[in-house]
């Protein structure tokens, strides 16, 4: 069995400083490739030398929605700078997006951070990776505004049958973590049994989003193996299938 976590946050503990056992740890389970997203301009640098150091890694550079107050034009300069080198570990615009959950949002700021990004993408022909919390009808609309050659994902989906729908509509695929593995997460758990399976990613999100079965713990890229079991339990298809799909989705988006 094979697996690709596309979602990481490998620069962070427990990861960073135990790079080398942590991916022997994911490589044991079944999982030889993890892509780590970017969260600031003062973490590119080290997320793509991360992904140029280690081979089953590779990196997404952007400005996170939740770290808004310390983006600026500067920020999406040197994001820029960076697209423009094109080192070949770098695959996608991201985490980048929206999110509402906060206690003061700066919601325009994040609009005007996520367009900019969006154009980014557009005109380096890279795919995003996108955030959303209870903003998933403002994203789809921003989205519309600014149409990508690659498209990409929206990361973590816990919206609507309809919602995940519409992003599926204008050629996004859909990220599954750990969410599904909660049995009271009874929406999201029968929204991803019934999307389109050639829409679908694995992702962990680690050290964020443990899974049931593991809460207060860090979670970790390995148990995308659990993601995946728990999505073999929700839908109809064959396991080999669904793994198999979900790879081959991974290496159309990402080109990996």
């Amino acid at each position: 069995m094979s697996f690709v976590d596309t979602h990481c946050h490998f620069d962070f503990p427990p990861f960073s400083g135990h790079e080398s056992d942590s991916l022997q740890q994911a490589a044991a389970a079944g999982v030889e490739k993890i892509i780590v997203p970017a969260v600031a301009a003062s973490r590119f640098q080290q997320v793509l030398a991360l992904a140029e150091s280690h081979s089953p890694l590779y990196a997404a550079l952007g400005l996170h929605p939740m770290a808004v107050a310390e983006h600026n034009d500067a920020a999406v300069a040197l994001l820029e700078q960076y697209l423009k080198r094109r080192p070949e570990k770098l695959v996608a615009i991201g985490e980048i997006g929206l999110d509402l959950y906060m206690a003061n949002p700066l919601f325009e700021k994040q609009q005007a951070l996520l367009d900019a990004q969006l154009k980014l993408a557009r005109d380096y022909d890279l795919p995003v990776i996108l955030h959303s919390r209870r903003t998933h009808d403002k994203l789809a609309m921003q989205l519309r505004r600014i149409e990508l050659p690659r498209r990409g994902v929206v990361h973590g989906f816990a919206g609507s049958l309809q919602q995940a729908e519409a992003f599926i509509k204008a050629g996004y695929a859909i990220g599954v973590g750990g969410t599904i593995t909660y049995p009271r997460a009874s929406k999201t758990r029968e929204t991803i049994a019934r999307l389109p399976l050639d829409s679908l990613l694995l992702e962990t999100d680690a050290p964020d989003m443990p899974l049931c079965g593991f809460q207060g713990q860090p979670n970790r890229p390995e148990r995308v193996v659990n993601v995946w079991q728990t999505l073999c339990e929700l839908r109809s298809e064959a396991p080999e299938l669904i793994r198999d799909t979900l790879r081959e989705n991974t290496r159309r988006l990402f080109c990996i």
